[in-house]
């Protein structure tokens, strides 16, 4: 690792490195990627395999390979192209460009781009499916409850059943 003190070291960041090292992004992955900014957004690169439990605080994009659980309320999940997720994915967004096979889980969109290919349910407020995407499952359209409303109230209001005259 190239420290400032060093006598004789090149003068290139870790962002100058990646950029020699790997080709340009398509403009589909510049898109997603300058939607939330590089500080706020950890990235799995395409060389990268993890089995096991993601969670955390921050947006997640995926081009590698992922096999387990993905847990990140609140935040936007990306599979890039070259992603592949075999987990389940609870977000507040997600985005499949790459292909995922497990449920998903949205508090506020899922959305299925053009070369996005999707196997397993999904639960969310929102979902779109571009033409030509992949998608094969369920699809549980939740709608958003405003939050004043008690929790106690509408549970009980959903529970009751009709009662019926027997004659």
């Amino acid at each position: 690792m190239w420290k400032p003190n060093e006598a004789g070291a090149p003068s290139t960041g870790p962002a100058a490195e990646h950029a020699r090292t790997s080709p340009g992004p398509t403009a589909v992955e510049s898109a997603a990627r300058s939607a939330v900014t590089a500080s706020d957004q950890a990235i799995i690169s395409k060389g990268l395999v993890i089995t096991g439990e993601i969670t955390g605080s921050e947006s997640l994009f995926i081009d590698g390979k992922i096999e387990g659980s993905i847990n990140l309320p609140g935040n936007r999940v990306t599979v890039g192209r070259n992603g592949k997720v075999a987990a389940s994915i609870n977000a507040r967004e997600i985005v499949v460009m790459g292909k995922v096979r497990g449920n998903v889980s949205a508090t506020d969109r899922v959305d299925i781009r053009a070369e996005g290919a999707l196997t397993g349910d999904v639960a969310a407020a929102r979902i779109s499916i571009e033409d030509g995407a992949f998608f094969k499952g369920g699809i549980d359209i939740r709608k958003l409850e405003p939050r004043s409303a008690a929790p106690g109230i509408a549970v009980m209001a959903t529970h009751e059943a009709p009662k019926l005259a027997h004659s």
